[in-house]
């Protein structure tokens, strides 16, 4: 089985930084992480190749520098890695994302499943996993908390709800996104940290997806960020004080006056 992982590197939220030209987080350069929630992506991973045996590939979009999270890959067990990078695929939104990742997989050939954190901390959006299977043409499981069974023909996984969980049962090739209850990432060992350090890495850039440029980056994005500011400080509040009931009133009396004043 060819197990495909998605990761990203994301900026370390200590440390995120916009570009003023065009809205876009600047990410050469800035302190970076791998992405939290893509860390039990890798988890479940190398957990699906341990029961069912193959090959698992970490594939990530981004800099030059999104090679450090590929290599934190390869020491926790990955097999192999590949980058895409290119100054093309720079301000892509999730649609745009998802399809250039989706253009690599297709370049890949072979693969059975497709493995994604639910969402990444620096955007929140939780629609590369799901825009990816999309592209694809393929089944996808969402919120995946636990696989339940796994062969060559098929995967049945529990996927979280607000008020419980549903078992869903999917064909192969498919494409799941994984939520942090699934697992607990295991820690790279000595041997795997040395050897991802001598790890080759190939990078594929748009030529080598034979992407559409048109579908790439910012000309290949339908959303796109107008204006980022930061919202002004809100004012001290009031805090009332009296008997219950005259606190009551008095609040009473204020959402009044608040509620006329955004009426007229």
């Amino acid at each position: 089985m060819h197990i495909v992982v998605c990761v990203k590197q994301v900026p370390d939220t200590t440390d995120v930084r916009i570009d003023p030209e065009t809205n876009t987080l600047m990410r050469e350069g800035v302190a970076s992480i791998v992405n939290p929630f893509d860390t039990f992506a890798v988890e479940e991973a190398l957990r699906v190749r341990e029961k069912v045996g193959g090959t698992v590939t970490a594939l990530s979009m981004g800099p030059p520098q999104a090679d450090a999270a590929l290599r934190e890959t390869l020491a926790m067990g990955v097999d192999k890695a590949v980058l895409l990078s290119d100054r093309a695929f720079a301000g892509s939104d999730t649609w745009a994302t998802s399809y250039t990742l989706a253009m690599a997989v297709r370049k890949m050939d072979g693969v059975d499943l497709v493995i994604c954190g639910k969402q990444a901390s620096d955007g929140d959006t939780a629609q590369v996993g799901p825009g990816l299977a999309t592209h694809l043409g393929l089944p996808q499981i969402t919120y995946v908390r636990k696989i339940e069974a796994v062969d060559a023909q098929s995967i049945t996984a529990e996927r979280l709800l607000e008020t419980g969980y549903e078992v869903i049962a999917s064909p192969l090739p498919c494409v799941l996104t994984v939520v942090k209850e699934i697992n607990e990432p295991r820690l790279p060992s000595l041997k795997g940290k040395l050897a991802a350090r001598k790890a080759e890495i190939p990078t594929w850039n748009a030529a080598d997806l034979d992407a559409d440029p048109a579908r790439i980056g910012l000309d290949g994005s339908p959303t796109k960020v107008v204006k980022i500011f930061t919202p002004p400080p809100r004012e001290g509040g009031e805090i009332l004080t009296g008997e219950p009931d005259q606190i009551a009133a008095r609040l009473v009396a204020k959402l009044k006056d608040t509620v006329l004043s955004a009426a007229s």
